[in-house]
């Protein structure tokens, strides 16, 4: 099969990729061990576990694409390109152009493209989250003061 046909990094899953995600997700879920590890060729001479953390990632990674989303891996460490760090933020190019140009992000130039660190991109998400969860528990306490009066 052709790379692209197989990629699921840019296109959504099809309706037999979201079934049989679907069926594994749970097929894994279930059988986990109770400390959450997976045990896979239980009996056989070639048994393999897989500790919690990779058992819960499989099934986590699975249930994504059992709800019909594009999955992307991205390791700690890597540099990514103005686009792939505008999707993963979900905004536009020309705005995460202008964060960068902003300070808001660093980025590394390479020749003429800009390259963004994913752990600084992270640390960006991170802070602007926390700003919004700051806003919305203000809005949130002056909704219920207002109510009161």
């Amino acid at each position: 099969m052709a790379k692209a046909a197989t990629d699921l990094t840019h296109r959504l899953p099809t309706s037999d990729e979201v079934r049989s995600a679907n069926d594994a997700a749970i097929a894994l879920a279930r059988a986990k061990s109770r400390d959450g590890a997976l045990i896979l060729g239980e009996g056989s001479s070639e048994q393999l576990r897989l500790a919690p953390a990779i058992s819960e990632l499989l099934v986590d990674i699975l249930g994504h694409i059992a709800r019909g989303e594009m999955v992307t891996f991205v390791p700690v460490g890597s540099m990514l390109t103005t686009q792939q760090a505008a999707d993963l933020l979900n905004v536009s190019r020309p705005y995460l152009s202008g964060l960068l140009k902003n300070g808001e992000i660093p980025f590394v130039p390479i020749g003429s493209h800009r390259r963004v660190k994913f752990e600084d991109l992270i640390a960006y998400k991170n802070r602007r989250d926390s700003s919004r969860e700051a806003a919305l528990d203000e809005l949130a306490r002056l909704g219920q003061e207002f109510d009161a009066s």
